[in-house]
């Protein structure tokens, strides 16, 4: 809930007033840092729209600017492996986070009760096939984002140490 005491929006909410007209960059920022800081403060539980999401947040070195960002991001699992989607809701361009990866693949994670820094891996052809399809089995709108777009989402697999 934000300090003014207006709801935040639910995440299909969000969704949907986000295909109508993009969230303003601001207002998504600010968004993400209440998420983070929450996060972090709570031992990885949230309120609002991503209470009941798996989430984890990522840490990139910025591709451009060398700078670390932090991206609360929903997140499945293969096999021990971390599985984060660039779907960037569905957009026709990929999420900065993926760019950042793509220049930088040393990413860390933070989970409930446990972080870690890995490189991050972007598996291609049946592999990422394999992995989208069991990510959009867990959560459907993921199948969604993919028919909303003409580029291939991207899947991006962090291993444990």
């Amino acid at each position: 809930m934000s300090s003014d005491s207006t709801p935040e929006p639910t995440l299909d909410e969000m969704r949907a007033r986000n295909a109508a007209a993009p969230v303003p960059l601001e207002e998504m920022l600010a968004l993400n840092q209440r998420v983070i800081e929450e996060f972090r403060a709570n031992g990885g539980k949230v309120t609002g729209m991503f209470a009941n999401e798996p989430l984890l947040l990522l840490t990139t070195t910025g591709a451009k600017s060398g700078e670390q960002r932090t991206n609360p991001l929903v997140h499945t699992l293969d096999g021990d492996r971390v599985v984060i989607i660039a779907s960037f809701g569905g957009a026709p361009r990929h999420p900065a986070w993926f760019l950042n990866i793509r220049a930088n693949p040393e990413v860390t994670i933070e989970l409930p009760g446990e972080t870690f820094t890995n490189n991050a891996i972007i598996p291609e052809g049946e592999e990422r096939r394999r992995i989208y399809d069991q990510h959009a089995a867990e959560m459907p709108r993921f199948a969604d984002y993919q028919a909303m777009t003409t580029r291939e989402i991207p899947v991006v697999v962090i291993p444990r140490p």
